[in-house]
């Protein structure tokens, strides 16, 4: 089975349909790992594209937002903002739908959460001594995150504390060794690693092989939308940024 690894879709449903293209029908199910809506234009047409799909889904911080789940204190002011609009404009449907997602799952080998194992919800993975930290809080060999809108490879090493940091280049399969990973695939929606294309990855579980991957999408088209539904011109212009 081939699975198509998508994480912070955000509401851009341009990128959204740019990476089902891209991966032209090469995996069997989905597993998204969080945060479907917020920051973008698009909330229910996003998570009716995934709901066409054969998929697994989790709940991320903005998800919860945009439920009333979550302090908005801890947002910034034009987060504030996109968690608002956002929930103002979820149908009954999505928010039916965002209120049943789970924190935490796990399939076979891998446990998949939003942010970390530890904190499924919130907690951030930018570095490999947070990674070294959160180990010891699943138990299967591998663990997906999302969250940080980066894709990055934190692998164990021989010590419980030593942890290697590796970023992955797009287009390249990775053998999964028997080195326990945390493995982000980077944001779908909103990338903030200076490479504006949407990210994603297909993991062949048979083979054990993970693939990074980028495409480009129309990101003018969601920038218009996004204007034209007053959004913060921050989170439009860091679009075209990557950042």
């Amino acid at each position: 089975m081939r699975i198509l690894v998508i994480s912070d879709i955000h509401a851009n449903l341009d990128a959204f349909d740019a990476v089902l293209q891209d991966a032209n029908g090469q995996w069997d199910y989905v597993w998204c790992l969080g945060d479907v809506v917020g920051y973008g234009p698009d909330p229910n047409e996003c998570v009716e594209r995934l709901r066409e799909l054969p998929h697994l889904c989790l709940a991320g911080n903005h998800d919860w937002a945009a439920l009333g789940r979550l302090d908005l204190n801890s947002f910034n002011p034009e987060a504030r903002h996109a968690v608002g609009w956002t929930s103002g404009a979820l149908s009954g449907n999505s928010r039916v739908w965002l209120e049943a997602l789970q924190t935490t799952f796990v399939a076979g080998d891998f446990t998949l959460a939003h942010g970390s194992p530890r904190e499924p919800v919130w907690e951030y993975i930018f570095e490999a001594s947070v990674a070294a930290q959160n180990f010891p809080h699943f138990e299967t060999p591998f663990c997906l995150v999302g969250h940080t809108h980066q894709p990055a490879i934190y692998e164990q090493q021989n010590g419980p504390g030593s942890v290697d940091m590796v970023l992955p280049d797009p287009r390249q399969r990775r053998q999964l060794n028997g080195r326990r990973q945390i493995i982000n695939p980077g944001s779908l929606g909103q990338p903030r690693d200076q490479n504006p294309r949407a990210a994603y990855a297909l993991l062949d579980l048979p083979d054990g092989v993970w693939e990074y991957r980028r495409v480009a999408y129309d990101v003018n088209a969601v920038q218009d939308r996004m204007r034209r539904e007053d959004f913060p011109e921050r989170l439009v212009r860091r679009l075209e940024y990557g950042w």
